[in-house]
């Protein structure tokens, strides 16, 4: 590994600043080596008359456990919502158990 001169001599806040330019360009590197990575492969695979999703699969645009908007809120509570997905949240089961409609609860 190389050693950098000079770093005994920086301010704390001179090392804080460089650890944040140096997260900054960390960040910045690694999606540049993924995107030229991924152009790579797409290349490869359509020398091969293949689609990259073809041969490793997956949906474009469909991410498991992506979010999703908000279908129902609480009236109550503006932060609560749900999306209609999965259990119902507590609040949810709890007012429905009262007899309120679900519809209610639009968004």
């Amino acid at each position: 590994m190389a050693k950098i001169n000079g770093l005994d001599k920086l301010t704390y806040a001179e090392l804080l600043d460089l650890h944040e330019r140096v997260g900054v360009a960390m960040i910045e590197a690694k999606a540049a080596e993924k995107r030229a990575v991924r152009e790579k492969m797409e290349a490869l695979a359509a020398a091969s008359g293949f689609s990259l999703t073809e041969l490793i699969g997956g949906k474009k645009g469909s991410v498991k456990g992506s979010k999703i908007a908000p279908k129902y809120r609480n009236p109550k509570d503006s932060s609560q919502t749900w999306a209609g997905r999965g259990r119902q949240p507590l609040w949810l089961v709890a007012t429905l158990k009262k007899g309120q409609k679900l519809e209610s609860f639009l968004a």
